[in-house]
């Protein structure tokens, strides 16, 4: 049994990303303790998520336990702050094992661990966010800067984590992590197939659906334009937005959604706890991000059974086969965005023949059981029953399909 220590940048990630791979360990007889701070993405403090996170971890099995972090800010006293609340908790919870995700409690969770005297730390790479997604002087800036933090902080860690092989090639070509045995690729956070089940896709009226935080980098001006593009000629079609507001410096602002709402061209759905019921009301799944980890909410509607457009991008290609499941468009590509839609407008067929090729996909090769093994068994915590992370009060019963490589996927 091992005393395990999970940071997060935000509390509700650790249910939605992280409650499978907890529940795992706490199955396996661990000690989970999480950690994320209380304020929202809009950078609001609330007591109100916090207390809802801590009830769902206790329920789990595990513990939740707030801690001050500036998510998206550059304050360096208030960074300092979180590294010395951080190493202290750590000497007070005396963990085995730490694992951070997102990029400050990366780098801050790796310093205090080491600070603390843990010796089994590992990192979660889920994505490069805004540093790495533009060409501004700032963003240059900030990835310089990122890139010597990462560096201090990940020499300390035994194993890192990448969701896609683009972000592990970065890491590599910096010299972040430059210890090939280091570096372990998973495929994403996975999704629980149970939980995330087979629902027929909308075909009589077209509903393209994106599911992400309101930020330009998620492509989102790219949908509402292609919307824009089509919407005359196919006046029955949707365009729905599905997502928390963010204070991130490349985040969409409400004046903008007011806009596009009152133009006509999307609907916009707001923000909620659970997107099983958007993503069955929808016909197709849409994501222009340009850049990702491996996009959860991709993987979600997947195993739903939607075909996904989405970029040839890191972390976004790989859940394409294109032509099979989804189309793969350029980032930033408006007109491509809008064509691979049309497609699906005047042959509405491959909604149903795309959304079942995802599905396979989806349990084939993302299976929250099998990425979850992977986790663990890298960190050499036994694995002998990760099964039950379909929560006891959601009961499903459902066929189970199975691929063997991705040629099998097109018969």
């Amino acid at each position: 049994m091992s005393r395990i220590l999970i940071i997060g940048g935000n509390a509700q990630s650790l249910v939605d990303f992280r409650g499978d791979m907890i529940q795992s360990m706490v199955d396996q007889g661990h000690e989970v303790i999480t950690m994320a701070p209380e304020k929202n993405l809009e950078g609001i403090l609330t007591s109100v998520v916090a207390n809802s996170v801590s009830a769902k971890m206790k329920d789990m099995g595990a513990r939740f336990l707030p801690f001050p972090l500036s998510r998206t800010g550059i304050n360096p006293l208030r960074d300092l702050h979180t590294l010395y609340f951080l190493t202290k908790k750590m000497l007070e919870l005396k963990p085995d094992v730490v694992l951070s995700y997102t990029m400050k409690p990366v780098i801050y969770g790796s310093w205090a661990a080491r600070l603390a005297g843990v010796g089994n730390v590992f990192s979660m790479i889920t994505g490069l966010g805004y540093a790495f997604t533009g060409e501004t002087l700032k963003q240059r800036l900030l990835e310089r800067i990122v890139t010597r933090l990462y560096k201090m902080a990940l020499c300390y860690n035994k194993k890192v984590y990448f969701m896609n092989p683009d972000d592990l090639n970065l890491f590599r070509k910096l010299k972040i992590v430059p210890e090939k045995e280091k570096a372990v690729l998973i495929n994403g956070s996975g999704v629980n197939t149970e939980r995330f089940t087979f629902a027929r896709a909308k075909t009589d009226k077209i509903v393209f659906l994106l599911i992400a935080r309101l930020l330009w980098s998620k492509g989102i001006g790219e949908f509402v334009d292609a919307a824009r593009m089509l919407k005359n000629q196919y006046p029955d079609a949707s365009w729905r937005i599905v997502g928390p507001y963010d204070n991130n410096p490349s985040a969409i602002h409400r004046s903008d959604i007011k806009e596009w709402q009152d133009e006509g061209i999307i609907e916009y759905m707001g923000s909620t706890d659970d997107v099983r019921p958007y993503i069955a009301q929808s016909s197709v799944f849409v994501l222009p991000s340009y850049r990702e980890g491996t996009p959860r909410s991709v993987l979600e509607a997947m195993s739903m059974g939607r075909p996904i457009i989405t970029t040839d991008a890191p972390g976004c290609r790989e859940t394409v086969i294109e032509g099979v499941n989804g189309f793969l468009v350029p980032v930033g590509g408006s007109v491509s965005l809008a064509k691979a839609m049309e497609k699906f407008l005047q042959n509405r067929a491959l909604i149903a023949d795309m959304g079942a090729k995802s599905r396979k996909i989806a349990r084939a090769r993302y299976d929250v059981n099998k990425v979850n093994d992977s986790i663990l068994q890298a960190m050499d915590l036994s694995v002998t029953n990760a099964t039950r992370t379909v929560p006891r009060w959601e009961p499903t019963t459902e066929k189970t399909y199975f691929i063997r490589d991705r040629q099998e996927v097109r018969r």
